[in-house]
């Protein structure tokens, strides 16, 4: 399900070969291949229920990980992947580039699943809109790029199979509804088979699959895919109920699964500050080899699976799924291994963040102040433990990326660290090292609010009134004027995306203030005016700001009047203006 993270059903934001592929792919020179030994031969033979997937004619279990590194690395990282037991790697776009993958794998012994972008790839919220019915030239293009790129590779002894799209059967349902959805969906599979036909007509000796999100697209391939060989499916938290749906589907092919291990963000409950409660190192450990114990139990059927992720991110997604952030060895690296069957002899195991909590989460940190966290971290060989607070602002701004903070070690496993200066729920994360190259992890939320102001919030639940506000609710609206005197940073008032716009107070009589607070949501005002008036018809200026950057605006201002007005003149980004708190203090 290989797809950017968004806030509520986040997903991963894992790089596999660039997403830019079919472009890529589209200008690129076609390269002859470099000199290699010829290619494997490899099926899947047998018959309904008892299959298997055979190279060369030697039975096959696919023991794999999903790849993430550039293919220019390939050579650099494949020697540890080899060592951990894996025979497969699966990527997602194979073009011009892929050609060092293809030759490292076969250096190192193991074989590549080779996939192929189709829109919408990525599942649910990622890729582009195609009309299978009828958009001949988006179809004619991919019958063309799919097999060039077969012809190119399809003797190098490191491909084992090709996989045509990722997730589309269920991406599509961000493209159509109803009937129409239906049939872009039988469209898009019947048309997976005519990629399918081209593929197998130019390599005889390599099987063709096709991956979705869930055994519900099982259906429609079944229906008009008779040219691939086998199913594939991407699945996390159902990953042992495939078995039972394969079986109640009635299918007559076996499958692989090609991406899969501990639960996702979109699979676990919300903690009390709304976004997913990422499970522990160890949690996250013992779903890898939950993954593959189910996979394995289906035998005959199931021909074994390429769990997520081998990357080197550390970003939001990164620390949820990759073995190898930031290349270091945490404990899922460690679990796959041990499924896999790698030699774990001489191995020094991660430190392991068993416990973690963070002081004042749901009640709120003060923007700018310091963050106390409690951890309860052990070193299996009790090597010394170097600590790292970094905070992510996904569920602010949907940028998956960690900030380092200024960390201080207490002792005892308490930290403290300088908070973000911008207000919002963010994840926390520790990050524990220790000297042999591991890592563990553990992370929380907290709530970022604006630094207490001094005197009496006059304007908190007073009447207010906008310019305009947004009524969207996919972007967590209505977002009223009400939403920003009502003493809440879970709430907002969101404007049209034009200037000027305002947003004013009616404090009920004439009042003297000194102080203004604005806590401004990632659309912010970089130019504004704070107002006064009597009858709210004619306006005073009071103060005038032509350097906002966002976050927290305090503001010592004398004023005096029944109505206060934000006046927004210039925004500092191309969307609205949007304030969770407009706060008068007298």
């Amino acid at each position: 399900m290989h797809r950017p993270f968004r806030t509520g059903r986040a997903r991963r934001a894992v790089a596999p070969l660039a997403a830019t592929a079919l472009a890529v792919a589209g200008l690129a020179v076609l390269q002859a291949p470099a000199a290699h030994a010829a290619g494997s031969v490899v099926k899947v033979t047998g018959s309904q229920g008892d299959w298997q997937l055979t190279v060369d004619g030697a039975p096959y279990e696919v023991k794999g990980l999903t790849w993430g590194p550039p293919p220019g690395d390939a050579a650099k990282d494949l020697p540890d992947v080899a060592k951990m037991g894996v025979n497969t790697i699966r990527t997602w776009g194979t073009d011009a580039t892929s050609a060092p993958l293809f030759d490292a794998a076969a250096a190192n012994g193991i074989k590549v699943i080779a996939g192929f972008w189709l829109q919408p790839g990525g599942g649910p919220g990622s890729g582009g809109c195609v009309n299978y019915l009828t958009d001949t030239a988006y179809k004619s293009d991919m019958l063309a790029e799919f097999p060039k790129w077969v012809s190119t590779y399809k003797d190098n002894p490191g491909v084992l199979m090709w996989d045509v799209g990722n997730e589309s059967v269920l991406g599509l349902q961000n493209c159509y509804s109803g009937d129409e959805l239906e049939q872009q969906r039988n469209a898009y599979t019947t048309y997976v088979n005519d990629l399918s036909k081209a593929i197998h007509a130019i390599d005889p000796n390599h099987p063709v699959t096709s991956t979705d999100a869930w055994t519900g697209a099982w259906p429609y391939y079944k229906k008009n895919t008779p040219d691939l060989d086998l199913l594939a499916v991407n699945s996390y938290k159902d990953v042992c109920n495939v078995k039972s749906a394969w079986e109640a589907g009635g299918y007559d092919k076996p499958y692989i699964v090609t991406e899969g291990g501990p639960a996702g963000s979109w699979e676990v409950p919300n903690d009390a500050n709304g976004v997913a409660d990422e499970p522990t190192d160890q949690q996250k450990a013992d779903g890898y080899t939950n993954a593959w114990n189910c996979v394995t139990s289906h035998q005959g059927v199931a021909l074994g699976a390429t769990l997520f992720h081998y990357g080197n991110e550390d970003d939001f997604g990164g620390i949820w799924f990759n073995l190898v952030p930031d290349r270091l060895k945490r404990p899922s690296y460690y679990a796959v291994k041990r499924a896999f069957g790698g030699s774990t002899a001489g191995d020094n195991l991660p430190p392991q963040v068993a416990d973690m909590s963070v002081t004042d989460a749901t009640a709120g940190v003060s923007a700018g102040g310091r963050v106390t966290i409690s951890t309860r971290t052990s070193d299996p060989e009790n090597d010394p433990i170097s600590y790292q607070v970094l905070f992510s602002s996904l569920y602010i701004d949907n940028n998956g990326a960690l900030a380092p903070a200024a960390t201080t070690d207490n002792g005892g496993g308490s930290l403290s660290a300088t908070a973000p200066d911008k207000v919002g729920v963010y994840i926390a994360y520790v990050k524990a090292t220790d000297t042999h190259g591991n890592v563990g992890y553990g992370s929380k939320s907290v709530r970022i609010v604006p630094p207490k102001a001094d005197g009496t919030n006059v304007a908190l639940n007073k009447p207010a009134t906008a310019s305009s506000f947004q009524t969207d609710p996919t972007g967590g609206c209505p977002c009223t004027a009400a939403d920003a005197v009502d003493g809440s940073y879970t709430t907002r008032w969101s404007s049209d995306w034009s200037d000027p716009q305002w947003v004013q107070v009616d404090l009920g009589r004439s009042t003297t203030f000194k102080h203004v607070q604005l806590a401004w949501e990632s659309a912010y005002a970089k130019a504004y005016d704070i107002q006064t008036s009597d009858d709210g018809q004619n306006w005073t200026a009071v103060k005038s700001v032509t350097d906002g950057n966002g976050n927290i605006d305090d503001l010592d201002v004398s004023g005096t009047g029944r109505y206060v007005r934000l006046q927004g003149t210039q925004r500092g980004t191309g969307y609205g203006y949007s304030l969770y708190e407009f706060g008068i203090y007298s």
